[in-house]
C-alpha cells in the first residue's frame, strides 16, 4: 500500500519544526522505522509530515554529570558513544533493538515517543528514573519516566510538543541485569525484564501496556530476598495481553524466568 496524501516540511531548525507541529494533524519524521510502515498501511494519516533530520544539535550526546542524548541521535551512534560506558544498561538494551541496519537509522527519541509496549528503551528510561525534555512554541518542560508513559503507544507528549532530549543519571558502576525473550534476535520482545541494584528497580516490558515497575519485588530485592522470591513477587497479579505472538499466561511464566535471570546477573556483577 501507499500512504495517504500529506504535505511535507523539512525543518531546518527546532523553532521551524515547532511552528510546523503546532498543526494538530502533523507527525514528526525522524528515523521513520515505525512511522513509515504505519503511513504505508494507512494506520496513520497525518495531513503534514515534519522531517526533523536536518535540525542541528538534536543528535548530540553530552556527558556533564548526567548523560544527555538528543532525540535525533541514532541508536547505533549512541551505542558507539561514551554514553554506552556511562550507562551500561542502556548499551545492553540497545544491542537488542532491531538489527545493525535498523539501529543505524532508528533514533533514541523516536523509540521513546512511539512507546511500543515491547520496546527496550522505554523500559530503560523507567528503570533509571530518567527524564525527557519536550519543547513547544510556548515553552519547555521536563517529564519524568513515571509520568511520561501513559499506556501502549501513548505518552504524555502533547500534539504540539517535540521530544528534544533524553536525560539519564550517570550509572557507570551500578549493578544491573537485562534479560528478554524474542522469537529471533532483533525481533520485538515477547517480554523482558530489567533489574537494577542500589536502589532496587524491577521493570517489566513487553506485556501489552506501558513498561511497569514491580514495587513489591523491588522491596524484596533491597532486603536481599532470593531471586526466586523476587521473581514471584514481580509476576504476582500480572495480567499480560494475549496476542498472535504469545498468550498472557505464557508471558507471565517467561517474565518470572527473566526476572530470576536478571536478579542473578545483577548480583553477580554481570
Amino acid at each position: 500500500m501507499k500512504p495517504a496524501r500529506f504535505d511535507y516540511v523539512a525543518a531546518a531548525s527546532t523553532d521551524e519544526a515547532l511552528e510546523a507541529i503546532a498543526d494538530d494533524e502533523a507527525k514528526v519524521l525522524a528515523g521513520g522505522q515505525s512511522l513509515v510502515p504505519l503511513l504505508n498501511m494507512r494506520l496513520a494519516r497525518p495531513s503534514l509530515l515534519v522531517d526533523v533530520n536536518r535540525v542541528p544539535d538534536l543528535d548530540r550526546v553530552e556527558l556533564d554529570g548526567n548523560v544527555r542524548i538528543g532525540a535525533l541521535a541514532r541508536q547505533a551512534d549512541v551505542l558507539a558513544s561514551p554514553a554506552a560506558a556511562a550507562v551500561p544498561v542502556l548499551a545492553a538494551a540497545l544491542r537488542h533493538v532491531g538489527h545493525p541496519a535498523t539501529r543505524s537509522r532508528g533514533t533514541i527519541g523516536g523509540s521513546l515517543a512511539h512507546a511500543d509496549p515491547a520496546a527496550e528503551l522505554p523500559a530503560v528510561l523507567l528503570a533509571l528514573d530518567g527524564e525527557v525534555v519536550a519543547r513547544s512554541t510556548t515553552g519547555e518542560r521536563t517529564i519524568g519516566a513515571e509520568a511520561f508513559f501513559t499506556g501502549p503507544f501513548t505518552t504524555a507528549l502533547r500534539p504540539d510538543e517535540l521530544l528534544t532530549d533524553l536525560v539519564l543519571p550517570w550509572q557507570e558502576s551500578r549493578p544491573f541485569g537485562f534479560s528478554e525473550l524474542s522469537r529471533r534476535h532483533g525481533d520485538f520482545a515477547l517480554t523482558g525484564a530489567i533489574v537494577m541494584l542500589r536502589p532496587a528497580r524491577v521493570v517489566l516490558f513487553g506485556l501489552g501496556g506501558a513498561p511497569e515497575r514491580r514495587v513489591p519485588a523491588e522491596q524484596a530485592l533491597d532486603e536481599g530476598a532470593p531471586a526466586a522470591e523476587v521473581a514471584e513477587l514481580a509476576t504476582r497479579d500480572l495480567a499480560p495481553v494475549d496476542d498472535v505472538h504469545a498468550d498472557g499466561a505464557y508471558r507471565r511464566r517467561v517474565a518470572a524466568v527473566l526476572v530470576h535471570r536478571a536478579v542473578e546477573e545483577a548480583r553477580s556483577g554481570g
